[in-house]
């Protein structure tokens, strides 16, 4: 059976979680520590991130997207739509919402790995302001609800979950339409909701 060597709170992996459940791909998910380095981790992936997709074959896979990609392919299209314009829709919000990640894990990495007076507060800033832009833009440009979720859909609500973990009270002022798509997301596919970072 494939592996997908992660950590709970992580955003990214939370993504693959819910996309590799939703698609129906079994899997075992084993939880690592980055900072520790494990054999595990670092002999699949000699970046030593997560999430790390390991096929049963003993190929590994990295980045999330690329996860995503394969995951995609080996369901035969169960994340992102078969039409041109709506997969490109999709991949673009997927982009978004890991670029919204990448601003946030950013912030909380200055924060958790320097010493208040070593924290360089316009880096903060500048991370802080480029999230607040993508969250202004995703309150007013959600994406439709359907039936079923795409890779773009299941990413968003990845990084939102990783907000509510991290930024809970920080960020949900004047985005209402942002925080109820969250709670549609949750009602309607409860099965993925749950493995939100965590």
């Amino acid at each position: 059976m494939d592996k997908l060597l992660y950590a709970p709170p992580s955003p990214y992996s939370a993504k693959v979680r819910m996309a590799a459940t939703w698609a129906g791909i079994p899997f075992e998910a084993v939880t690592v520590d980055t900072n520790a380095e494990p054999a595990l981790l670092i002999d699949a992936n000699p970046l030593g991130k997560i999430p790390t997709w390991v096929i049963d074959d003993g190929q590994a896979l990295f980045d999330s997207r690329t996860i995503m990609q394969h995951l995609n392919r080996e369901s035969k299209n169960a994340l992102f739509p078969r039409n041109a314009k709506k997969r490109l829709e999709a991949e673009r919000l997927e982009a978004l919402a890991d670029g919204l990640a990448d601003c946030l894990l950013a912030h909380v990495y200055e924060r958790r790995f320097h010493p208040p007076e070593k924290q360089h507060q316009p880096w903060l800033d500048k991370q802080w302001a480029k999230a607040e832009r993508a969250l202004d833009y995703l309150n007013a440009n959600l994406p439709r609800l359907g039936k079923k979720p795409d890779g773009g859909q299941i990413a968003l609500r990845a990084v939102l979950g990783y907000l509510e973990l991290r930024f809970a009270g920080q960020w949900e002022r004047r985005r209402s339409k942002l925080t109820r798509w969250a709670r549609r997301f949750d009602e309607r596919f409860p099965e993925i909701a749950a493995l939100v970072p965590q």
